[in-house]
């Protein structure tokens, strides 16, 4: 399973790659980027930067402050090692990148993964998520007597999630077969439009 710093290390080097940026603004596009899937602090981003900068990742500038009485800001960007690095980090497709942890953060760069490494993502994800489906199946089916109706809907509603998840990667599965398969699509990332459960 991916770790939380592993997570937010990914994510990091994926917006530092698009431009330098600061602390505070770093932060702001994280949340964007990730919305819901994910809400880092100061607490854990500086943590992490400060390790992106130890491993040669990351380099840091201090701006001069744009007014009198302002702080200096430190702006960091990806070092040529920290451009390698994330690169490896956009071919990885194995288990990391299907669970909870991974996969939101993999799916907000699929715009720089390349074809083959999205469908191998998207299809571990959709194969854990069926495994899920199986077991929600066989829980529903064993307790459906022994517990109350709060619990079996709160039981049902975790199911009918996962499904629908199963159905949207299904959906961008297809998608990205379809692309592979026209030529003139192949660069194009353009999922489809539904709703993410």
């Amino acid at each position: 399973m991916a770790k939380r710093s592993d997570v937010l290390e990914f994510a990091v080097l994926g917006l530092l790659h698009e431009a330098p940026m600061h602390g505070y603004e770093l932060r702001k596009r994280l949340n964007a980027t990730l919305g819901a899937f994910r809400a880092f602090s100061y607490g854990s981003l500086y943590p992490c930067l400060k390790s992106l900068l130890a491993a040669g990742l990351v380099s840091e500038q201090v701006d001069a402050p744009v007014a009198l009485g302002k702080r200096s800001r430190i702006v960091y960007q990806l070092t040529a090692e920290g451009k390698e690095h994330f690169a490896a980090l956009l071919d990885e497709s194995g288990p990391s990148a299907w669970d909870d942890e991974g996969f939101g953060v993999h799916f907000a760069f699929f715009g720089r993964t390349d074809a083959q490494t999205r469908l191998r993502i998207l299809e571990g994800r959709r194969s854990r998520l069926e495994e899920r489906v199986d077991g929600f199946r066989a829980a529903l089916a064993r307790s459906r007597e022994r517990v109350d109706g709060y619990t079996l809907a709160l039981h049902q509603h975790g199911l009918e999630s996962v499904e629908r998840e199963v159905r949207w990667l299904s959906e961008l599965i297809d998608d990205e077969r379809r692309r592979r398969e026209s030529p003139e699509h192949v660069n194009e990332i353009e999922p489809p439009e539904k709703e993410h459960p």
